[in-house]
């Protein structure tokens, strides 16, 4: 692609980065912020940046935070022995905009997957065995897709949750098999929420 200007090509090519922004979109946002008044582009920039130098991540839950506890953790009217388990702050969002959980999360930040050389040490498995341990959480809501790597990241922390003698459930099959959390209906998510299955039975269903 040809760029009559040195400058909208390396906009172009930073807009592209972006995870799904080709550079034909790229091009259509980089000329409509050369269209916008310079101070509304100003701000766009700031945000941006102090985004990438201010947000933190939650030192409990691992969620994202303006500050060391999340919204989430930090509000007194949840249910704090209650944790969702979940692989991104994307699923967090899914979940919250049912509007039908009242408990806290774990953000894991990933799955166990030995083909991609993630082991149990390279997700926060170790912090959310420290928080049962510590916190002496009553349930263990698992919220992983349902594929094999999701599977296999949810018998790990069954077997580490065991001595501490922990209700560990997981979401009801309204998820497909190899679907992923963050893109199922709000309406299909919450009944999967609310008909959470023991993790045995689960595992026998499957």
């Amino acid at each position: 692609m040809q760029f009559p200007s040195k400058l909208i090509e390396e906009a172009v090519q930073e807009f592209s980065r972006l995870p799904g922004i080709g550079q034909k979109t790229a091009l259509r946002l980089v000329l409509h912020l050369l269209k916008q008044p310079a101070e509304k582009v100003d701000r766009f920039g700031e945000a941006v940046t102090r985004m990438r130098q201010q947000v933190r991540y939650c030192k409990q839950c691992h969620n994202i935070s303006d500050s060391e506890l999340c919204g989430i953790c930090a509000d007194t009217h949840r249910n704090g022995s209650l944790i969702c388990v979940v692989e991104t702050i994307r699923d967090v969002i899914a979940i919250e905009n049912t509007g039908q959980y009242r408990g806290t999360y774990h953000v894991l930040g990933g799955v166990i997957s030995p083909v991609d050389g993630i082991g149990p040490e390279d997700v926060n498995i170790g912090t959310l065995v420290d928080r049962v341990k510590q916190e002496g959480s009553q349930e263990i809501i698992m919220a992983l897709s349902p594929t094999i790597e999701g599977d296999t990241t949810m018998y790990y922390i069954t077997k580490q949750l065991q001595p501490f003698g922990t209700k560990v459930t997981s979401i009801a099959r309204g998820i497909s098999f190899g679907g992923e959390l963050e893109y199922a209906d709000e309406m299909t998510l919450a009944r999967s929420i609310a008909n959470r299955l023991p993790y045995e039975n689960y595992m026998v269903d499957r």
